[in-house]
């Protein structure tokens, strides 16, 4: 009986000691998939440029290619690959070349083959870096990690939103509300003027000025009036009240990082970084872009859309020719040009809430608006007495307006109408775009500017690589000194989490940062400190007197609660820094946290199943390879 009892509890052990075969497919899996997405970050890049739209209105396709490699061709500039990318709203084309002298060439070439006026380009042609990344992998998605700013290189700018400009708008709004108000409740004023930040109303006795300060408190708490002296009669002074002036910056500040955001994604910057900085500043970081007049371009495709009035006091067709009335402007560029527009707008992007492509009555494209309470009202007092009149609106670059429609106003529009007249389904699709990208709330100044080379970004990646690896091979020589084969089985079982580490990066297509590398190396010492513990474990299992195959699987189970534990504390904390910190501190606890779930599963799944394959299957264990068992004397 006791004979049979012993049997049983050797096979016990032997069960203990054996993975089943699924667990091991599935451990091999993992790693085929940790290798195939590590894998990309080894292959480099090669010398390219990027070829995007200068112009709002201009909208790249995949026959760009073609117009792109003919004037490669004609220029004598041979490329590798010539290849669109649509990235959503708008596309982009890169082309890849052998050597950066070949790149340098064909950016000249690109730039006088596709613009044809230098002076105003319609295509921008930039320096780039392509991942030598065979097509195969890139068709499963497996593409290296993006590199931050520290480590790749790239474009800072410190801007400074203009605030004068944004109390200006404000105050240009609210002198035509507090006109347009006063007219509705008839109340009576002599004169209506708007200096800075500031708009004066003058009266002819004191009673009418009672009864306006009624009308507009009621009306418009945000305004903060005062009665002045006049020598000519009675004046009322608005301005914004305190809180009024706080929001209005807030909110113009956060429109232009929305606007911004907007334009530079569409350009294809590999991981932008656009933030605000204190009450009136934003920072834009461009990784990978080493040229800053081309930077200064991206900042500089921000648009502002108007929509005003056609002035036609001057005869259709007439309009080059004849002299341009006072408050009008004369428009040359886009549609239904040459056309003259009253200078003053109606209403502005500001006061477009949403922009889509639909079809009006007769089932012909149109781009239906939604406008917000103040921008709707503003809509309907323009038009309530301009049915049948012209209405166009006018996108602003770089200082040049550019018509997009000129519209006849069919009825009196409110808060939502639509523009008809749209070529296609696809312009209709291109002028909603621009109008949800909103406009610039105020003028940006770039009060600072860094160029961080990619030499500097390269020797960065080659510290924190070296860093890494110094460690690693440290940790090893300790490991298998003190630990022996287990030290071994630990060793790679860290090779293993840090390859599925990248692996995690690559395929989430984070962005690695000199605090990201810095992770990697902490991630490293906590790793190894939970095979130190099952170790540990094993070898007092030991000294308790377990047989070698007790003592293997005693040591795994009774660590997991330990290792369990201090990881999550420290899982915890990981993410607080992930929820509550911003920039390169959450680029660190992305990486943190990701470390720690990889750490867990090396340690424990991967050690165990190479302990497994390789004492397991012994019948008669006599001892293990662990280094060193000290036993306690008698």
């Amino acid at each position: 009986m006791s004979g049979s009892r012993a049997g049983h509890f050797l096979l016990m052990q032997d069960a203990m000691n054996r993975y089943p075969l699924w667990k091991y497919v599935l451990i091999l899996f993992v790693l085929c998939m940790g290798v195939l997405y590590t894998v990309p970050n080894f292959f480099g890049e090669s010398p390219a440029v990027q070829i995007s739209s200068a112009k709002a209105t201009l909208k790249l396709g995949p026959d760009t290619v073609s117009r792109a490699l003919a004037a490669l061709e004609k220029s004598g500039v041979q490329a590798e690959a010539v290849f669109y990318e649509d990235l959503g709203n708008n596309g982009t084309v890169r082309a890849r070349f052998a050597t950066t002298d070949m790149q340098f060439k064909a950016k000249t070439a690109l730039e006088q083959g596709l613009n044809s006026d230098p002076t105003d380009p319609s295509y921008l042609v930039a320096f780039n870096l392509l991942p030598n990344t065979p097509g195969w992998l890139q068709s499963l998605h497996a593409l290296p990690m993006y590199l931050g700013l520290d480590l790749r290189g790239g474009v800072h700018f410190l801007m400074q939103v203009d605030s004068r400009a944004v109390l200006a708008k404000r105050m240009q709004g609210m002198q035509t509300s507090v006109r347009a108000l006063l007219v509705e409740k008839r109340v009576r004023f002599s004169g209506l003027s708007r200096e800075g930040e500031t708009v004066d109303i003058r009266f002819r006795d004191e009673a009418t000025l009672n009864a306006a300060r009624d009308v507009l408190s009621s009306q418009m708490p945000e305004l903060a009036l005062a009665a002045v002296p006049d020598a000519e009669g009675q004046r009322l002074r608005a301005t914004l009240n305190p809180q009024a002036l706080k929001k209005t910056l807030e909110d113009a500040v956060q429109q232009n990082i929305s606007t911004l955001s907007k334009r530079v994604n569409e350009l294809g910057v590999a991981e932008p970084v656009i933030q605000r900085q204190g009450a009136d500043r934003i920072v834009v970081q461009l990784p990978g872009v080493q040229d800053v007049s081309r930077a200064k371009d991206i900042i500089g495709r921000t648009a502002t859309l108007e929509v005003r009035m056609v002035d036609e006091s001057i005869s259709r067709g007439t309009e080059e020719s004849a002299s341009v009335p006072l408050g009008s402007e004369l428009f040359k560029s886009g549609k239904a040009t040459p056309v003259i527009l009253y200078k003053d707008p109606v209403i502005t992007g500001d006061y477009i809430s949403n922009a889509g492509a639909s079809f009006d009555q007769n089932q012909q494209p149109s781009v239906s608006i939604d406008l917000n309470g103040d921008g709707g009202r503003k809509m309907r007092e323009a038009t309530r007495s301009k049915v049948g009149k012209l209405m166009a609106i006018v996108l602003f670059e770089k200082g040049k307006g550019e018509v997009l429609t000129v519209a006849t106003i069919r009825d009196e529009l409110g808060s939502r109408f639509q523009i008809t007249g749209m070529e296609s389904p696809t312009a209709a699709t291109d002028l909603a775009l621009l109008l949800r990208a909103g406009s610039l709330a105020a003028p940006m100044e770039i009060i600072e500017e860094r160029t961080i080379g990619p030499q500097l970004g390269a020797e960065n990646i080659s510290k924190g690589f070296n860093s890494t690896l110094y460690g690693f091979a440290a940790i090893t020589v300790f490991m298998v000194i003190y630990y022996l084969l287990f030290g071994a089985f630990s060793v790679f079982a860290l090779a293993v989490n840090v390859m599925l580490l990248i692996a995690l990066l690559s395929l989430m297509q984070a962005t690695l940062t000199l605090p990201g590398i810095a992770a990697i190396a902490l991630t490293l010492g906590m790793a190894i400190d939970a095979n130190v513990l099952i170790n540990e474990r094993i070898r007092e299992e030991l000294r308790n007197g377990n047989s070698p195959q007790a003592a293997i699987a005693a040591g795994f189970e009774r660590a997991w609660a330990t290792i369990l534990d201090s990881n999550v504390t420290t899982l915890i904390a990981g993410l607080a820094l992930l929820i509550f910190g911003s920039g390169p501190i959450r680029g660190f606890a992305v990486v943190h946290c990701l470390g720690i779930l990889t750490s867990m599963f090396s340690a424990v799944v991967v050690a165990r199943a190479l302990a497994n394959l390789w004492y397991g299957g012994r019948k008669k264990l006599n001892s293990v390879s662990i280094g060193q068992v000290w036993k306690p004397t008698a």
